[in-house]
């Protein structure tokens, strides 16, 4: 048994997870998982640089999570870092400061290492419950992964959309404009035609949905009154659930959401881009499906993801 710390800095949020990994037996036992919203992505996909203001909520982050690592005994650390970080021409800031914040520099992967441990995260946790092959997508503020696999994967692709790029580069109004919906459909449509050249969607079995985005639109799916992973875990909803809970999310204001019990406050802003994005890569893939000659009837949840992943990478390390 391996007590480890696993962190994934996205371009929204940063979060911990600290676990008992016993890689003989096969299992992996939380013991603390946290979530901050600290947009580290602000700006990035206009300016190309990582805000100061967003750097610092960062690192004050990472501060914490490197004293409670320390307070549960943690023996070994990965910190990953995602499609903000990747695109940053100041990136190095953020290394040195993670560095300094945490003894341990943060790995900033491309899109198919991302790919790849999350299909681990997930595949873990949902192969013998659901039949193969699984087509993984895990739904971030910069970047979407697609990675389908049965045992492993087989394919993978980043695209350049999340919730926080779309919101800022399309979905300004509030509640959005038709027309603002429209660009972003588009664009959407045009990173999908390209994910698709590469990843063969239409042998997809099970579709599994993962990270806040899609955990948030599983909660509104399901009419929760609050936020409550153990509901949202291993969810199954039908595709056309899906999909209408993404559009009422998409045209709701900002307001609107707010209310909204199980609503995190840092996803008031995009989720309505996440939703929109999610959207159109179930339907996307419904549609692959149907002209492969079967059905995609139905949209599986986690809240195992590249967290669970990164955990299983580290323990094997030691």
């Amino acid at each position: 048994m391996t007590r480890v710390a696993a962190i994934d800095c996205g371009t929204n949020s940063i979060r911990l997870l600290v676990a008992d990994v016993d890689l003989e037996a096969g299992t992996l036992v939380d013991v603390t998982r946290r979530m901050e919203v600290v947009r580290l992505g602000q700006g990035v996909d206009r300016t190309g640089r990582l805000a100061p203001e967003a750097l610092a909520r960062t690192l004050d982050a990472a501060r914490r999570y490197a004293d409670e690592s320390r307070e549960l005994g943690v023996e070994a650390t990965r910190f990953v870092a995602t499609s903000a970080s990747r695109d940053a021409e100041n990136r190095q800031d953020f290394v040195d400061g993670v560095l300094d914040a945490l003894g341990v520099e943060p790995e900033v992967v491309d899109g198919q290492e991302e790919a790849r441990l999350s299909f681990r995260g997930a595949t873990g946790v949902l192969a013998g419950r659901h039949e193969g092959p699984f087509l993984v997508v895990d739904l971030g503020g910069g970047s979407t992964e697609l990675v389908l696999g049965t045992t492993a994967p087989e394919a993978a692709y980043s695209m350049d959309v999340g919730c926080v790029r779309m919101t800022e580069r399309h979905l300004l109004g509030d509640p959005p404009a038709p027309a603002e919906l429209v660009a972003a459909h588009a664009d959407v449509a045009a990173a999908l035609d390209a994910a698709a050249a590469v990843v063969p969607l239409g042998r997809t079995v099970t579709l599994v949905g993962l990270a806040g985005t899609v955990t948030t639109v599983t909660a509104h799916a399901l009419r929760l009154p609050a936020y409550d992973p153990t509901a949202i875990d291993g969810s199954v909803l039908a595709v056309d659930e899906v999909l209408a809970a993404c559009d009422d999310l998409m045209l709701r204001s900002r307001d609107e959401r707010a209310a909204l019990g199980f609503m995190h406050p840092g996803r008031v802003d995009v989720i309505g881009a996440g939703a929109l994005v999610w959207h159109d890569v179930v339907t996307r893939v419904r549609d692959e499906v149907a002209a492969a000659g079967r059905a995609l009837t139905e949209v599986v949840t986690s809240e195992h993801d590249i967290l669970d992943g990164i955990a299983w990478s580290v323990a094997e390390r030691v």
